[in-house]
């Protein structure tokens, strides 16, 4: 075990002073490991058909769907490199490549939001039902990341204030400013 010093043990286990890190627990948990390799061989799956299958059934489309597999392969390839990029800096942390801080200001060039694909749209009947399930994929694949992220940044959040001490005159100016209505 830990010793009081708050180092964690082999197992990862933190001492009696310590708190546990639920961020960490979920990354170096069997769920999480399934979700960032489910993420890679979606990425691997998607570049393969791009690449192969999706390059053949584009030149028979029409006009209209040769504009949306453009766009939407455009936006899928998008989506899953930053996808990819998210999941690889949290098992990052996790391995002790990176510290959460190292990781939280490269996560800040990595955009997991505003990705989505406007489904549905014009020519989306065009494409082949195999890209639509891979932008299917990658929209769901979105949607738990997105999830993860608050879960994790939140908690890295609410731990680095816990771990910070209280400025005791800090804290007294801002309740005088508020209670003066200067703040």
């Amino acid at each position: 075990m830990a010793d009081r010093t708050g180092e964690k043990d082999q197992a990862g286990f933190a001492g009696a002073t310590d708190t546990v890190s639920f961020a960490d627990r979920l990354v170096g948990s069997d769920a999480f490991q399934m979700l960032f390799e489910q993420g890679m061989h979606l990425v691997e799956t998607t570049a393969a058909y791009l690449d192969q299958e999706g390059r053949e059934a584009a030149k028979e489309l029409p006009r209209a769907g040769a504009m949306a597999y453009a766009t939407e392969s455009m936006r899928l390839t998008t989506r899953l490199m930053q996808l990819a990029s998210w999941l690889l800096l949290q098992r990052a942390v996790h391995e002790g490549e990176m510290t959460f801080e190292q990781a939280a200001q490269e996560k800040a060039k990595v955009r997991i939001h505003g990705l989505s694909s406007p489904t549905r749209g014009a020519g989306w009947d065009d494409l082949p039902e195999t890209l639509r399930g891979l932008v299917e994929a990658s929209l769901e694949l979105q949607d738990r990341v997105q999830r993860l992220d608050g879960i994790f940044y939140q908690a890295g959040v609410e731990e680095a204030d816990e771990e910070a001490p209280e400025n005791p005159v800090a804290a007294q100016m801002a309740r005088l400013s508020d209670a003066f209505g200067t703040g």
